[in-house]
């Protein structure tokens, strides 16, 4: 079966063409500024094919020039639009309704946009994916894999925030964490190479990014994540505050009378490594200034440090037994210094990392030191590949 995997931002669609005999990608590429001037990137096995301008006017409009490059006849993977098994669509924010993965129906879209209030900032942009997918792709039936889902088997005690009880049952306030998808890639392949059942392991999984989360899988389930009812809570990350005391947003408030859903967007967009180093929210962009002098610079980088240290420490101690730390995503993968100084913290007790080994970018490695008590991997995520299976596992049991 080949499956079309759609990855929808608010500007966005990202995209891959994966044949399910093998798991391999036929083609990927990603569309952005949709709705402004446009831009599109194709890539087949050839290399790119093209990466230009083009007029994105909507996401309906991104989703066909998707269809006419993966079908033109010159540089094509598939021969028409009837190869596409089906779509699989990633979705952020399940929520409360939502503990697997779901073939989309008229109910299951319903769903989706109820979740919209604790999910503003992906569930929209996702409903406009999957309806121009529709669009298009009309009798090729689609799946919605939620980001949530894997977070569903914490303990209350994880789950749940110490306010009352009315507001957490009635409002459905409570910890939903993100990032799901790549976390349950990362730690069943983490199993895989260590030749052993993830219900035997103990995980700790960094998902560090432009948006980051950590979380403790506890034999081969989700015991608790960094993330909560939004993907705001937890980890300094690029324009995201993460973890602050919550009356911070009434003192901003009674200090400048802004409103509650600015401050929000403020702490969302424009706060993180962005804020404190007043250059960028790309921790690259970070890393040249700190290296340059730049003192701001410097406290961001050591906030992000501090917040993933903070996390897996945590973490250790939840877990009490940890059998394996991985590393993935734009800076875990990428970030040989951030995973040194990270690990160099956790030396007294035992768990070290072979520096030689860890000076690589974006491979599969075991970065375990010399008689470390725990092992240390990096670990490309493949979210697609995850959200592929899951559509194949659902369209093949209709």
């Amino acid at each position: 079966m080949i499956i079309l995997v759609v990855n929808t931002g608010s500007s966005s669609l990202k995209y891959q063409l994966i044949n399910m005999d093998d798991n391999s990608v036929l083609a990927k590429g990603l569309c952005e500024r949709i709705g402004e001037d446009g831009h599109m990137n194709y890539k087949t096995d050839a290399g790119t094919v093209f990466d230009h301008d083009v007029p994105l006017p909507d996401h309906g409009v991104a989703m066909q020039l998707v269809i006419n490059a993966l079908t033109d006849p010159e540089h094509g993977v598939i021969a028409d639009m009837n190869e596409i098994g089906a779509v699989g669509h990633r979705i952020v924010q399940g929520g409360y309704l939502f503990d697997k993965s779901e073939i989309i129906t008229d109910e299951v879209e319903a769903g989706i946009e109820e979740l919209c209030t604790i999910g503003p900032l992906h569930n929209p942009p996702a409903l406009v994916g999957i309806r121009a997918c529709k669009k298009v792709l009309p009798d090729t039936p689609g799946v919605v894999v939620f980001d949530t889902t894997f977070h569903r088997t914490m303990p209350d005690e994880c789950k749940y925030y110490a306010i009352p009880w009315e507001y957490a049952e009635k409002y459905h306030v409570q910890r939903y964490g993100a990032h799901g998808t790549s976390h349950r890639y990362v730690s069943e392949r983490c199993a895989e190479l260590m030749g052993k059942d993830p219900k035997d392991l103990n995980i700790i999984t960094c998902h560090l990014g432009n948006g980051s989360s950590i979380t403790a899988v506890k034999g081969g389930k989700c015991y608790d994540t960094s993330m909560g009812l939004t993907p705001l809570e937890g980890l300094v990350m690029g324009t995201r505050c993460g973890s602050i005391d919550p009356t911070v947003v009434s003192f901003i408030y009674e200090q400048t009378g802004m409103p509650v859903k600015e401050i929000t967007d403020m702490m969302t967009k424009k706060s993180g490594l962005l804020a404190v180093s007043e250059i960028s929210g790309d921790v690259r962009d970070v890393c040249i200034a700190e290296a340059k002098g730049n003192h701001k610079a410097h406290v961001a980088r050591e906030m992000l440090l501090r917040s993933v240290k903070r996390f897996i420490g945590a973490y250790i101690a939840e877990l009490g037994q940890v059998d394996a730390i991985v590393f993935t995503a734009g800076i875990g993968e990428n970030d040989a210094e951030l995973r040194e100084k990270v690990m160099d913290n956790f030396g007294f007790m035992g768990i070290t990392i072979d520096k030689k080994k860890n000076d690589c970018r974006g491979k599969e490695v075991e970065i375990t030191g010399k008689d470390s008590k725990v092992r240390v991997f990096i670990i490309p995520t493949n979210e697609e590949l995850m959200i592929a299976k899951d559509t194949q596992a659902l369209v093949e049991a209709m």
